[in-house]
């Protein structure tokens, strides 16, 4: 720490020696600082307030119905109005910023002045209701003469209160020419959009895309639609092939049981009843068996029963084959039955040819469909890509029609109203402007070019001492070139070098009181020498 406070103190030691260009260096800079602020012309600000009242009867009577009056875009409607270059160019002639401005670049530059010095906003209260819209507008301006930023607030003042509304009514009123024209283009361009776009349906019926889908989202569905029928169609061919086979295990009727075919017998051996071939075979069959208790086999009675016998079986075999193959005569004849299984399994295998066949028109229609879309695979995507063009047209215009035309309606209406009377302004502040210039803040500006120039003078010092450096101590010079310094020889000061050293910081120290006193002079007298100095120099 010690080490920094000598380095530090040789430094300002070092410096030191450069005093008085130091302070000449801070008399220079102050000065010409000085005659700078003092040229700086005076600027005033005059300023007013209106409040826009937008809360009328009328305007909750019409909100929703007409354009929307709200806080921004009343902002944006003072600003048309009161920015606009007609106006401004009326303010300047009638203040007389005009005067000097004789070219077109000359008027062109004055006008860009008087609009960047032209404020028109929100003026933010210090309390209110967040649900109520802030309506209370601040315009001010600024100039270098007071008397005419006061005439040039007013005149804005007067243009925003008794022109906009006029302006604003004028702007309806074009606004309203303008779409009625917009509307006239868009219904003959809507007409045409309507007339190519029926024309082309009607000459590409059937390649328009319509509710399923342009022509490749078709193509997908029919050839999917064409594998879910094969699959399905393969499905029914395999159940119907299962069904014929266990169709052809089954008989169409049951022979009759023995308990239902016989008959019973009289009294007298003589049999009544159904008389079937096996009712014959069995009873034939007992007779023969009564025949063989009372005669031999070769007896003629029995021999004949035998032969009989014999050719009823034979015959039965003939009417059971005849059964197999579904012969409703041999049925009735050998008194069968229906087979139950067999006729459900007819029943089925019949269903399964209807849906054979259903299936199989189907499959006809969708691969025939098919076919015609991949015929088409040339076409049908141009057709689409011009029709979406057509459809996309239609939209668009038929879109801004309607847009236009809503706008149009609500045109009429606010024209309608702003003739009524929805919008009220109330001016709370008229044009005022202090005495005092809001610009430059001359005794600050002073206050800063003192502390420059100070700051200049201690730069010129330093840097002329690490220009010139010198060591101050015996310490310093070791440090600097690592050598031991065996010793010093110092200065003696005699009466007379002692007062001439005197009468030098005596006289450094009046040159510094003296800018200080300067200084504090041009303070005080700042307002009336700024306004001597800028009339001499015109």
């Amino acid at each position: 720490m010690q080490a920094l406070i000598d380095q530090v103190s040789n430094e300002l030691r070092g410096a030191w020696r450069f005093r008085r260009y130091a302070l000449a260096v801070a008399w220079g800079v102050c000065l010409f600082g000085w005659f700078v602020v003092f040229t700086i012309p005076d600027s005033y600000q005059s300023n007013a307030r209106v409040n826009v009242d937008t809360r009328t009867a009328l305007s909750k009577a019409v909100d929703g119905l007409v354009v929307n009056m709200d806080v921004e875009s009343q902002l944006n409607l003072v600003r048309q109005a009161l920015l606009g270059r007609a106006n401004l160019e009326k303010v300047a002639q009638q203040a007389g910023l005009d005067v000097t401005a004789r070219t077109g670049p000359e008027r062109e530059a004055l006008l860009n002045s008087i609009m960047a010095r032209v404020e028109v906003a929100l003026e933010p209260p210090m309390t209110r209701d967040p649900r109520i819209p802030n309506t209370l507008f601040r315009i001010s301006f600024t100039d270098h003469d007071r008397q005419t930023a006061l005439k040039v607030v007013d005149m804005l003042l007067n243009s925003f209160v008794e022109d906009t509304i006029g302006s604003d009514r004028n702007g309806t009123a074009s606004a309203q020419r303008f779409l009625k024209e917009q509307l006239t283009d868009y219904g003959r361009r809507l007409a045409e959009a309507e007339n190519q776009l029926a024309e082309f349906k009607k000459k590409n019926l059937g390649l328009v895309p319509g509710d399923e889908g342009g022509y490749f989202a078709r193509l997908t569905t029919e050839t999917q639609e064409v594998k879910r029928l094969q699959s399905q169609l393969s499905v029914a061919n395999s159940r119907r092939a299962e069904l014929q086979r266990q169709l052809r295990g089954e008989t169409p009727f049951v022979p009759p049981t023995e308990t239902g075919a016989t008959g019973s017998r009289s009294s007298n051996g003589v049999t009544s009843g159904p008389q079937d071939t096996a009712t014959r075979i069995q009873e034939t069959q007992s007779r023969l068996d009564d025949l063989l208790l009372r005669y031999t086999e070769k007896h003629p009675e029995v021999i004949a029963t035998k032969e009989t016998l014999d050719a009823l079986k034979a015959r039965q075999q003939e009417e059971l084959a005849a059964l197999r193959r579904g012969d409703p005569g041999a049925a009735a004849v050998a008194n069968a039955s229906s087979n139950p299984v067999y006729q459900s399994i007819q029943t089925t295998l019949n269903a399964a040819d209807v849906e054979i066949a259903a299936l199989r028109s189907q499959l006809s229609d969708h691969q025939r469909n098919e076919s015609e879309l991949r015929r088409l695979v040339d076409t049908a995507p141009e057709v689409e890509a011009e029709y979406a063009r057509l459809t996309r047209d239609y939209t668009v215009t038929r879109t801004q029609y309607n847009s236009l035309l809503e706008r149009l309606e609500k045109a009429r209406l606010s024209g309608d109203a702003e003739q009524t009377g929805v919008v009220k302004f109330n001016i709370v502040d008229p044009p005022s402007a202090s005495f005092k210039p809001t610009f430059p803040n001359r005794p600050l500006f002073l206050l800063a070019v003192f502390v420059v120039g100070i700051g200049a003078g201690c730069a010129v010092a330093y840097v002329m001492h690490m220009m010139r450096p010198v060591f101050s101590t015996s310490r310093a010079l070791a440090d600097m070139t690592g050598l031991p310094v065996l010793g010093s020889v110092t200065r003696s000061w005699v009466e007379k070098y002692q007062a001439q050293l005197r009468r030098g910081m005596v006289r450094y120290a009046a040159a510094a009181a003296a800018l200080f006193v300067v200084f504090i002079v041009v303070v005080v007298v700042q307002q009336p020498a700024s306004r001597l100095l800028r009339q001499m120099l015109g």
